[in-house]
C-alpha cells in the first residue's frame, strides 16, 4: 500500500496545482471520484492487467465510463501510458486531502456503536473544530462491534473512546 501510495502522490500533486491555478478545485474533485469509481469497478480491473487491451483503448473506455472532459481524459491517458490506473483510487484520496488542507478543513471519520443524533454530530464538529482549528467536516458510520464509545480519525490523529478498545485495555493491564 505505501508503494502504490508513493505512485499516486506525483499525479494527485500535479492534478491538485494545475485544479489550484485554474479554480478548478471541485470540478477536479468530481473528476477523480468518478475516476475513481470507474477503476475500481470489477470489470475495469480485469481490464488493467490484460495484456491485449491497449493503453489507448483503455483509457478511452475509461474516459467514456467516467464520463471525463478533455482534461480527465489527459489524466488518464497519462495514467494508462504509465500503467498506473490502478492507483486513481489513491490519487483522488490524496487529492482530497490536499484540497482540503488548502480551503482549511478536515474530514473526520467517526466510526460509533450506535447512530449519533444530529445534536451529537453537530457538538462534536464544534469540539474538533476549537481542537484542530480547522472546518471539520464529518462523516458518521455505525458498526455495533465498537460496544459502545466512538473512534474518531482526523488525518494522523486517532482518539479511540470505544467500549470495545478500552476492554482491550483492561484485558492487557490485569494480563501483566
Amino acid at each position: 500500500m505505501a508503494e502504490l501510495s508513493t505512485l499516486a502522490r506525483p499525479y494527485a500533486k500535479a492534478v491538485f496545482e494545475l485544479a489550484q491555478a485554474e479554480g478548478k478545485l471541485s470540478d477536479w474533485s468530481e473528476s477523480l471520484a468518478s475516476l475513481a469509481a470507474v477503476t475500481a469497478a470489477e470489470e475495469v480491473k480485469a481490464l488493467l492487467g490484460n495484456p491485449h487491451v491497449t493503453d489507448a483503448k483503455l483509457a478511452e473506455l475509461v474516459t467514456e465510463a467516467g464520463k471525463l472532459d478533455a482534461a480527465g481524459a489527459n489524466l488518464v491517458r497519462l495514467l494508462a501510458a504509465n500503467r498506473r490506473l490502478h492507483a486513481a483510487g489513491l490519487i483522488a484520496e490524496q487529492y482530497e486531502a490536499m484540497r482540503a488542507e488548502a480551503e482549511g478543513r478536515v474530514d473526520v471519520d467517526v466510526v460509533s456503536a450506535s447512530e449519533l443524533s444530529g445534536e451529537q454530530q453537530d457538538k462534536l464538529a464544534k469540539a474538533l473544530t476549537k481542537r484542530l482549528g480547522r472546518e471539520v467536516r464529518l462523516e458518521c458510520r455505525v458498526e455495533p462491534e465498537l460496544l459502545g464509545g466512538a473512534v474518531i480519525r482526523a488525518g494522523d490523529l486517532v482518539i479511540d473512546g470505544s467500549l470495545k478498545a478500552e476492554l482491550q485495555r483492561l484485558s492487557h493491564s490485569v494480563a501483566h
